[in-house]
């Protein structure tokens, strides 16, 4: 059984990760550590854990007793954490927070499966994406691969409530979000640096001579995020305009690229037909779909952000460190309807 400790541990991500390894067959939940509430049940805070989750909080963090500890902290404390703490070397590490999802001087790998697979197998350390993040990649690590992202991409997606963590805040207000809907951090979202690095990472695997996306004079990510009126979810859509000098192919061609790429992934699939969020809420997918207008690809991707986009994928990057099946204890239901 794999020991797991969890630091930060009353937010939606760490009721929703509490939620899977305490139904996954090799996880054994050893500590779940948050300041605030040390000694209440877990259940007082994850009611829907009422039954099923007997652990109470702590503010010990007993690190040298696990063989892996996930960080859900919010933005910026893990850095912090990490940087007051020894962690023993055979600890591993899955942080949720985007602190080492940018290269730099740490070894934490980027923890995209369909994107860095190998490398987080070997990985002690693996930052997970960003919910954002992963959607967008999900829908253009195919046209990267290809080297065809020369022109500005412009992104719009829309994310439900659950993306903004359990603090109440403003937007997030029941009564102001039901049937409302908003725009924030237009062309500045912090989840746009990685989106590029991992785009270029694939662009320039072949030794293309390509402009760098997102940096002086390559194209940009245009990416405006929208506050949703629904709980959890992400549903995105990217407007590709293909180079000057290539030749407009068949309607056909870009589908089967997707299909080609993804053909062999456990969670991340193309469509033939259009998609929607209800496909993926409650699951651990991705769902993709590509339509073609003349020079310009749209591609359709959804994920609920609550998995896919956070806390699934990493107990995906779990299960691959510790050698397991990748799919192990992330079988989920969608909705029926």
């Amino acid at each position: 059984m794999i020991k797991i400790g969890i630091l930060g541990g009353a937010g939606y991500t760490a009721g929703e990760l509490i939620r899977l390894l305490i139904n996954h067959p090799e996880a054994e939940l050893t500590f779940i550590n948050s300041e605030s509430n040390a000694g209440n049940p877990v259940s007082d805070v994850h009611e829907g854990l009422l039954g099923e989750c007997n652990l109470t909080f702590t503010s010990e963090a007993p690190v040298s007793d696990v063989d892996v500890v996930f960080l859900c902290f919010g933005h910026g404390k893990s850095g912090q954490f990490l940087s007051e703490h020894a962690i023993p070397p055979h600890v591993r590490i899955i942080d949720l927070a985007q602190d080492f999802r940018l290269k730099g001087s740490h070894d934490f790998v980027y923890g995209l499966p369909e994107l860095n697979r190998d490398a987080i197998r070997q990985a002690r350390h693996v930052a997970n994406p960003g919910c954002f993040a992963t959607a967008i990649q999900l829908a253009l690590l195919p046209l990267a691969h290809r080297g065809v992202l020369t022109n500005d991409v412009s992104v719009n997606a829309i994310t439900g409530s659950t993306g903004a963590g359990q603090r109440p805040q403003a937007t997030t207000h029941f009564s102001w979000r039901m049937d409302n809907l908003s725009i924030y951090k237009p062309f500045q979202h912090q989840h746009v640096p990685e989106i590029c690095q991992s785009l270029n990472l694939m662009q320039q695997a072949a030794d293309r001579q390509l402009p760098l996306i997102g940096e002086p004079g390559g194209p940009a990510i245009d990416f405006i995020p929208y506050r949703g009126d629904f709980a959890r979810g992400i549903f995105a859509t990217a407007v590709v305009r293909l180079p000057e000098d290539m030749k407009e192919g068949s309607p056909t061609d870009w589908p089967a690229l997707y299909q080609q790429f993804y053909a062999d992934e456990p969670f991340t699939h193309y469509s033939m037909r259009p998609i929607d969020l209800k496909q993926v809420t409650n699951t651990n997918k991705c769902l993709v779909h590509v339509d073609v207008f003349g020079n310009k690809v749209l591609v359709t991707s959804c994920i609920d952000n609550l998995l896919k986009g956070a806390v699934g994928q990493a107990v995906e990057n779990m299960n691959l460190m510790f050698g397991l099946d990748e799919t192990t204890g992330l079988r989920l239901k969608a909705n029926a309807f």
